[in-house]
């Protein structure tokens, strides 16, 4: 998965940044952020963080994309994460 990293790039290449202009802000080099882009390398949550800051963007609009992201791998590389997450959906639909 990787909606994350194609939300950055749709939202870069609609304010018509460059990879370096946003790589500079975030103090990282454009290949790394090339591979965030496209789902190579994961980014920190500061990282997301200071993307929403560059993007002027409320946190909330890349922080779920970024997250879910992470539950994916979770769950592509643990052979038990899928009936983990069946029972952690019971419990949060136990607490609401």
């Amino acid at each position: 998965m990787n909606n994350f990293g194609k939300k950055v790039r749709e939202i870069r290449e609609s304010k018509s940044l460059l990879l370096r202009q946003v790589a500079a802000f975030l103090e990282v080099d454009t290949a790394f952020l090339s591979n965030v882009e496209l789902g190579k390398k994961k980014a920190t949550r500061q990282q997301v963080d200071r993307l929403a800051e560059f993007f002027n963007l409320d946190k909330s609009e890349l922080i779920p994309l970024w997250l879910s992201d992470r539950i994916m791998d979770i769950i592509e590389s643990e052979p038990q994460a899928k009936v983990s997450l069946e029972i952690t959906a019971k419990i949060l639909e136990s607490t609401r």
